[in-house]
């Protein structure tokens, strides 16, 4: 913005959504008033510290649905941690493009008297008190996201960890008749119970057991 005695030159990238409302304001004028480039970088100011509130609004409700997802135990995976730094990354550049305007409308009160007059005083602090907020509203979601971001990365390890006692669980159980079945597998000589008419449903039997004893010992644990 370029502002001098009698004009205010504003400098836009691209087509935005129009200074329509500061030219409405400037026909009414509000008492005590005039219609000088001091109210009219203020109206220019107000509409842009004004155009931040549906932005944050937007973050906010994208905010509220990731968590949502996360809260509701969504399978998301890497790709709900991607969402969550993309997030906190259009977070750190609002913030970059808001805070400015606390030093700009501080400036303006302090150094620039000519703009803010006696009349707009109030008005430029109220500008500042509104860039203010909103730099306190990104911060929030900023820390949100941050907290979110942790929350993910806990229930992925948790779930991993879940995983592992389940193999661990089942690789028990399968362990336990795999070794008793082995040790018949090695051919010794000296076993007296392959003479025993009972003694290979015995075992089978024995080995059930200690599979079934096994097996609700690790379900009462969650292992399996």
């Amino acid at each position: 913005m370029f502002v001098g005695r009698n004009y205010v030159v504003a400098i836009r990238h691209d087509s935005g959504g129009g200074y329509q409302r500061v030219s409405d304001r400037l026909q009414r004028l509000p008492n005590g008033l005039k219609a000088a480039t001091p109210y009219a970088l203020y109206l220019v100011l107000d509409l842009i510290v004004d155009q931040f509130r549906p932005v944050i609004e937007g973050m906010q409700e994208r905010f509220h649905s990731l968590e949502s997802q996360l809260m509701g135990g969504v399978e998301s995976g890497r790709d709900m941690l991607e969402q969550l730094y993309e997030m906190k990354r259009d977070l750190t550049a609002l913030r970059d493009a808001t805070e400015p305007m606390q030093e700009i409308s501080q400036n303006l009160v302090r150094l620039h008297p000519e703009l803010s007059t006696k009349e707009l005083k109030a008005y430029y602090r109220d500008i500042h008190d509104h860039a203010v907020r909103v730099s306190a509203a990104i911060d929030r979601l900023r820390a949100s996201t941050s907290d979110a971001m942790q929350f993910h990365l806990a229930s992925l390890s948790v779930k991993q960890n879940e995983s592992v006692q389940k193999l661990a669980g089942w690789g028990a159980l399968l362990a336990l008749p795999t070794v008793v079945f082995s040790l018949y597998g090695m051919n010794f000589v000296n076993m007296p119970e392959l003479k025993w008419p009972w003694a290979y449903p015995a075992l089978l039997a024995l080995t059930g057991a200690a599979v079934l004893v096994l097996y609700r010992r690790l379900k009462q644990r969650g292992w399996i």
